[in-house]
């Protein structure tokens, strides 16, 4: 006798990373008794989630990520609200620092911004930043920026409280349940075939990060990203980097840096970033060699325009070393809205390096989508169209996007 192992709900995600635990809680949220099932392969908020620099920054240069970003803040305070639980944000602000013309210009750009969206901020003397952060070298430096209430997370911490909260609203999270092809009808998407069977959906969200583009042209749509590599390193413990001194942005080194337990985070941008086909990434990329000399090579290219501003790096011992994808684009903006000419089928993917802190907006953006109502951010920026046509597994298409990110200056 045949089972019908199909199953019928009103929306999927493909995807249990923030982007998708995301979506989930503001679906339940906004929409009681509708039923939405989270699928995840591995394990929830194991991949690029879990391994970002997690830097929570509202005001940046491209304020059309401003709005995603604050409603990330409101968002935890009301989970933390559901959950009775604190989040721990470290609320420590965020230091600019402008070493050069040009980014003392997109300095007091910056300030402005924050200006017209009521942040605080303000210019600090160089004896003030000394203070705060002992390992910075502010005689390099023409002008420091300070906005106070920017912050930082653990952010597999933030993918598991919307997880959490989504399943109190009555989420479906699966984990261990592979999505193996896009039901189509016609040019509408109807469901998905899983590991475990076949579940049809009146919408269908793909936001499974580096393997994105491979689900959508499974619908004959070549998705605007790329995997690239991020990595950061985590030095020892010293009493120069104290736990509660801001985030540094470091435009001139293309770096940037935020505390991290008696240690130090930092980031570059090297000269040329490693991206590969999301055809080539393994399911589980716990154990994938994003460098195998742990992206010494990379640093060495870039250490004197790092050491400028931290002179101690040459010194310092280097502890930890954390790599994983993000989905960039060459135009550093986010990718994702309605997938073009099909019907019922989403893609909220693309984070440019900024998905931790985007996540309330991009999450409340799509469970409105999929709810059949008006999207409540402008994603005019972020169209999946802007490009034209590509083919997301090309050289050239791949090398492009590792471009953008080698070449980005801000946070």
């Amino acid at each position: 006798m045949l089972i019908d192992s199909s199953e019928k709900v009103d929306a999927i995600v493909i995807g249990g990373g923030i982007f998708g635990c995301a979506v989930a809680y503001y679906y339940t949220k906004n929409n009681p008794g509708k039923k939405i099932v989270v699928l995840e392969r591995n394990e929830i908020c194991n991949a690029a989630t879990s391994r970002a620099a997690a830097l929570v920054t509202r005001i940046r240069s491209k304020q059309h990520f401003i709005p995603l970003s604050l409603e990330t803040y409101r968002a935890v305070a009301e989970m933390e609200k559901q959950l009775n639980e604190s989040m721990d944000m470290k609320r420590v602000g965020v230091l600019h620092a402008a070493a050069s013309e040009s980014t003392v210009a997109d300095l007091d750009d910056m300030m402005r911004i924050a200006d017209s969206f009521n942040e605080p901020s303000e210019y600090l003397t160089h004896e003030t930043v000394k203070a705060k952060v002992p390992w910075l070298k502010t005689d390099e430096v023409l002008k420091f920026g300070f906005i106070p209430n920017e912050s930082y997370c653990d952010p597999y911490l933030l993918g598991t409280f919307f997880a959490r909260c989504a399943k109190m609203n009555g989420a479906d999270i699966r984990q261990g349940v592979e999505v193996n092809d896009l039901l189509m009808e016609g040019n509408t998407a109807i469901g998905v075939s899983t590991t475990a069977g076949n579940i049809y959906a009146n919408a269908v969200v793909i936001a499974a990060g580096a393997w994105s583009p491979v689900l959508a042209m499974q619908a004959g749509v070549g998705l605007p990203m790329a995997p690239v590599r991020s990595q950061y390193w985590i030095t020892e413990r010293n009493d120069i980097f104290p736990v509660d001194s801001p985030i540094v942005l470091l435009p001139d080194a293309q770096a940037y840096a935020r505390p991290e337990g008696g240690g130090l985070l930092f980031g570059i941008r090297e000269t040329k970033s490693f991206t590969t086909s999301p055809l080539g990434i393994p399911k589980d990329i716990s154990n994938f060699s994003f460098s195998p000399d742990r992206g010494v090579s990379d640093l060495s290219e870039v250490i004197d325009k790092l050491g400028r501003f931290f002179p101690a790096v040459y010194d310092i011992g280097l502890k930890y070393y954390i790599a994983g994808f993000s989905g960039y684009t060459p135009d550093n903006n986010l990718s994702m809205g309605t997938v073009p000419g099909i019907k019922s089928l989403f893609a909220a993917t693309g984070c440019a390096g900024a998905g931790i802190s985007v996540s309330g907006g991009v999450g409340l953006a799509f469970a409105e989508l999929i709810a059949g109502r008006p999207n409540p951010y402008d994603f005019a920026k972020f169209s999946i169209e802007r490009f034209g046509k590509i083919d997301p597994f090309s050289k050239v298409w791949l090398d492009k996007c590792a471009v953008a990110r080698s070449q980005k200056r801000s946070g």
